[in-house]
C-alpha cells in the first residue's frame, strides 16, 4: 500500500450557511469561517471541506450554482475567500472545495443560452428531449420527488433534472462543456485550493438511450437510477478529468457516489486507475430504510452495520481507499441516530468517534460533531427549510402514504436540517452564531451543548476528538494497518483489530445501553498492551481480555 498525505489527514466539513455569521444577517459567511480557523487548528484537523460557496439562487442551499467563479453574495466576496485561504494555509490547514458539475442552476448563463433556442451553440450543454406520447421522455423519478423532466415552452422540449427542476443536468457527452468545466477547475487550483469533493459525480454519465425506469407498485414514477448511476462513460470522463486537471496538482479528491459497491469503488479509487483518491458510499447510512427510503425508518441490527463497514474495509484494503464518516450536511446527527443523545450523549458520541476514527480510511468530521450536537425536533413543518424534506412531506402525506405524525417523526429522525441548524459557539442568544435572526432556528439545547463549554471541560467530546486526531499522527498503524472484524455476530459490541508489521490495535465499542461482557477471542497473540484511549476511566491493572462493559463504552489497546 502506498503512502499519501491525504490518507493521513483528518477532514472537517463546513456548511458555511450555518457555521458563523460575521455581519449579523443571520447567514454564516466566509469572514465567519476565517474568524474560527484558530479553533479548528486547536482541534487538530488538516483539511477543511467547504460546502458550496459559489453564486446561487439557493434552491438547494448552494448546490444549484449560477456562476462557478463568483462567491455567493451572502457569503462575502472573492477577497474574503482569498483571506480565508491564506489564513488557513498559514495555520497548516488545506481547503477542499465542493465541485458540483452533474448539474448547474437554471439561472446559470449556460442554461439561459441553452434554452433560448434549439440551434443555440450551448443547446447541447444540457439534456433536452421531446415528449413521448404526450408525456415526459421517460418515467424517471427525481431525487427530490416528481418527474426528472421539466417542460420548457420556449422550445417545446423537456430538460433532464435528476434533482430540483432548478438544477438542470449538464450533458457530459459534449466535449466543449467538459473543456469549460476543466478550465474552471484549473482556475480554482491555480488560485491555491487543495482539492475537490465532487457532488454525485457518478451521475455524470447517462445511458443515452434513456430507457424507462423500473415501476415500483404504488408509485407514480419509475426508478431510472441504473441508467444514470455509474453510467457507461463514467470512468472515461473521470480519467480525462484526471489527465487534464487533477494529475497536475498534489491534491485531495473525493467523489460522492450513491449506489456504488466496493468493487465499483475500486474502479474509482484504485492506485493505477488515475481517477479519484476516495469515494463517499452510503450503505451504512441507508440502514433502516423502508419502502419510502429514509422516511419509513425500520429497526436495524448492529450486525448489519458491522457487515457493511467490514465489506468496505476489506474490499478496499489492497487497492483504493475509504472515506470514513458518520455525519454530513445530508445526514442526521450521529449521536441521535446511532448513539444516545440523552443521558449518554457524551459517552456515546465518544464511542462513535472511536469506532470510526480507528477504521482504515480518511476520517471526516462534520461541524458540531466534535461537541456532540444532536438532532433538532422542530414542532412545525414551517420551521424546516430543506427542499428534500418539504417535497417529501407534500408527496407522502398528501398521497396518504404516510400520516402527518409518521412523517414528522421521520423528519425528526432522518431529515437533512438536523445537520443544518447553526453551530453552538456559546450559551448567549442564538448560540453565538449571529447577532441577527438565524436563517434556520437554533437547536434549543445550545446552552448545554456548545463550544465554549466544551473548551472549558477537559473531559469534553472536543478534547476526545483532539486526542483521536493526535493518535492518528503518532501511530502509523491507525492509518495503514489492516482491519479484521472479531465477534462478528455480537449485537451489542463492535470489536475489531488493526495490524501492521508486529503491532496490533484492539478496538472495542459497546453500541448499547446494556453492560455486555467482552471476551477476547482465541488466536489474538500479544506480549504487552497499552491503553491508547477510552471514554470511561479504566483502572491500570484491569484486564481487557475479559471484562464487563459500561453503556456505550469504548476502548482502544495497542498490542505488541
Amino acid at each position: 500500500m502506498y503512502m499519501a498525505w491525504w490518507k493521513e489527514s483528518v477532514v472537517y466539513q463546513i456548511y458555511p450557511r450555518s457555521f458563523k455569521d460575521s455581519n449579523g444577517d443571520g447567514i454564516g459567511d466566509l469572514k465567519g469561517i476565517t474568524s474560527k480557523i484558530e479553533y479548528l487548528r486547536k482541534l487538530g484537523i488538516d483539511v477543511i471541506w467547504l460546502s458550496p460557496i459559489y453564486k446561487s439562487p439557493n434552491d438547494d442551499n448552494g448546490y444549484d450554482i449560477s456562476d462557478y467563479q463568483t462567491i455567493m453574495d451572502e457569503f462575502g466576496t472573492m477577497k474574503d475567500f482569498d483571506e480565508l485561504l491564506e489564513t488557513a494555509h498559514q495555520n497548516g490547514i488545506k481547503i477542499m472545495m465542493d465541485l458540483v458539475v452533474n448539474h448547474s442552476s437554471d439561472e446559470h448563463s449556460w442554461f439561459v443560452e441553452s434554452k433560448s433556442s434549439k440551434d443555440n451553440i450551448k443547446r447541447d450543454w444540457y439534456i433536452w428531449k421531446p415528449g413521448k406520447n404526450g408525456n415526459e421522455p421517460t418515467n424517471w423519478e427525481a431525487s427530490f420527488k416528481g418527474s426528472t423532466w421539466e417542460y420548457d415552452e420556449t422550445t417545446g422540449e423537456y430538460y433532464l433534472h435528476l434533482f430540483s427542476k432548478k438544477q438542470p443536468d449538464l450533458n457530459w457527452e459534449n466535449p466543449s462543456l467538459r473543456r469549460e468545466i476543466y478550465n474552471m477547475m484549473t482556475w480554482w487550483l491555480d488560485k491555491g485550493i487543495d482539492g475537490f469533493r465532487m457532488d454525485v459525480i457518478n451521475f455524470i454519465s447517462k445511458d443515452t438511450r434513456y430507457p424507462e425506469g423500473e415501476i415500483i407498485e404504488g408509485k407514480k414514477y419509475g426508478n431510472g437510477s441504473k441508467y444514470y448511476m455509474n453510467g457507461p462513460r463514467i470512468h472515461e470522463f473521470l480519467q480525462e478529468m484526471n489527465k487534464e486537471v487533477l494529475s497536475k496538482y498534489d491534491i485531495i479528491t473525493v467523489g460522492e457516489t450513491p449506489g456504488v459497491t466496493p468493487d465499483e469503488a475500486k474502479l474509482y479509487t484504485g492506485h493505477n486507475r488515475n481517477e479519484l483518491n476516495m469515494v463517499f458510499q452510503f450503505e451504512h447510512m441507508g440502514l433502516g430504510d423502508g419502502s419510502e427510503g429514509k422516511w419509513s425508518n425500520q429497526p436495524w441490527k448492529l450486525s448489519d452495520l458491522k457487515q457493511t463497514l467490514t465489506r468496505w474495509q476489506k474490499g478496499l484494503e489492497d487497492d483504493g481507499w475509504n472515506s470514513l464518516y458518520w455525519n454530513n450536511h445530508d445526514q442526521p446527527r450521529v449521536v441521535s441516530r446511532f448513539g444516545n443523545d440523552q443521558e449518554y450523549r457524551v459517552v456515546s458520541a465518544k464511542m462513535l468517534a472511536t469506532c470510526l476514527h480507528m477504521l482504515q480510511g480518511t476520517p471526516y468530521i462534520y461541524q458540531g460533531e466534535e461537541i456532540g450536537m444532536t438532532n433538532v425536533s422542530f414542532e412545525s413543518l414551517d420551521q424546516y427549510k430543506d427542499i428534500e424534506t418539504l417535497n417529501a412531506y407534500n408527496e407522502l402525506v398528501s398521497g396518504h402514504r404516510l400520516s402527518k405524525e409518521e412523517m414528522m417523526k421521520a423528519i425528526h429522525d432522518r431529515g437533512r436540517d438536523n445537520a443544518r441548524t447553526p453551530i453552538h459557539w456559546d450559551g448567549t442568544s442564538n448560540a453565538g452564531f449571529t447577532t441577527g435572526t438565524p436563517w434556520i432556528e437554533v437547536n434549543p439545547n445550545y446552552k448545554e451543548v456548545n463550544v465554549e463549554r466544551s473548551i472549558k471541560d477537559k473531559g469534553s467530546i472536543f478534547y476526545f476528538y483532539q486526542k483521536l486526531i493526535r493518535l492518528r499522527k503518532e501511530h502509523e498503524i491507525i492509518v495503514y494497518g489492516r482491519y479484521d472484524l472479531i465477534l462478528e455476530n455480537d449485537e451489542q459490541i463492535y470489536a475489531y483489530t488493526r495490524s501492521l508489521n508486529e503491532e496490533k490495535l484492539l478496538v472495542i465499542c459497546n453500541f448499547s445501553l446494556e453492560s455486555p461482557k467482552f471476551t477476547l477471542p482465541e488466536g489474538i497473540e500479544y506480549t504487552s498492551s497499552k491503553l491508547l484511549i477510552s471514554n470511561y476511566e479504566v483502572i491500570d491493572d484491569e484486564t481487557f481480555t475479559d471484562f464487563v462493559m459500561k453503556p456505550y463504552e469504548a476502548r482502544v489497546y495497542k498490542l505488541i
